[in-house]
């Protein structure tokens, strides 16, 4: 496996940039840890030890032991939750709240169809079409998981296990192991690089509708409720974004939002903890259970 290949379609800052690499210890991750060295970047591999299995405090430990022998500094924290409802998402909004600002990811072209399909199922829209968030940092988006092993196997890393890989409790397992084969056998052909292909297309349409907005204050409640709605739509959406780091809220949010806007509703709640209320002719975004974050 010859890692130049692969670098050549990934999207790494330039040589000598410090970057910042969440490694749960699994072959994408271990993969992006290997690729960013190789890239010339000065790399600080991040662990979160989510306390979920027996020895989960020792894969920090194990790949801090790789990141040592790449040249890389390694630093492992715990996040822990406990096992239940909505697991996957406590567990990413915990990695969230330990992990850095821009922190890089080891998502490939498969993770991005999954998402695409994921957020298709949710109504999330033609920004929910263009897949994962901030593709900024998902360097691997060009590469397939089968090359991440490869590459692993290649250097002599064994990766990590994750049971919750398999769990068909959560639905991204489902479409990963059931609806991608599915869809490969009615097509006769790999979906994933059309997914993907579609998401970067939707990701350009997107861009060039947020274009339309930019001088929207989305606080303004006025200004909101007085575009036509599909546009107040596109700014209600990238302000909720923003306020949930990231993360786009799903089709039925943003309308519950528009409401509040509008004057007919005095207040929603939006998944991932954050109720939007208008007071003033303004729209503030605070937190369920917290103080407001000033409507930033």
């Amino acid at each position: 496996m010859d890692a130049a290949d692969l670098l050549a379609r990934c999207d790494f800052p330039p040589p000598g940039t410090a970057v910042d690499c969440a490694v749960s210890g699994g072959p994408d991750s271990l993969a992006l840890l290997v690729l960013a060295v190789e890239a010339g970047c000065t790399v600080t591999a991040w662990h979160v030890d989510h306390g979920l299995r027996p020895g989960s405090d020792t894969e920090g430990e194990a790949v801090a032991g790789v990141a040592r022998a790449l040249g890389a500094a390694a630093v492992s924290v715990a996040a822990h939750v406990a096992d239940g409802p909505n697991l996957e998402a406590r567990a990413r909004d915990a990695r969230r709240d330990v992990l850095p600002p821009g922190v890089l990811t080891g998502h490939t072209a498969d993770d991005q169809a999954e998402t695409v399909l994921l957020n298709l199922l949710r109504g999330a829209g033609i920004h929910g079409a263009a897949g994962i968030g901030e593709p900024h940092r998902r360097p691997l988006l060009g590469l397939r998981r089968s090359e991440t092993r490869a590459l692993c196997a290649a250097r002599g890393l064994e990766p990590l296990d994750d049971p919750m890989n398999g769990d068909p409790r959560f639905v991204r397992n489902r479409i990963r192991h059931e609806v991608l084969p599915l869809l490969a056998e009615v097509s006769d052909r790999d979906p994933v690089p059309l997914l993907a292909r579609h998401a970067r297309q939707a990701g350009a349409a997107a861009a060039l509708l947020d274009g339309l907005v930019d001088d929207v204050d989305a606080t303004d409640a006025h200004s909101v409720a007085a575009l036509p709605p599909d546009l107040a739509r596109l700014v209600l959406r990238r302000w909720l974004t923003d306020r949930l780091e990231g993360r786009p809220p799903d089709a039925a949010a943003v309308d519950r939002v528009l409401a509040v806007a509008a004057g007919t509703d005095r207040a929603a709640e939006v998944a991932g903890g954050l109720r939007v209320e208008r007071s003033g002719g303004r729209l503030r975004a605070v937190p369920v259970g917290g103080a407001t974050d000033g409507g930033r």
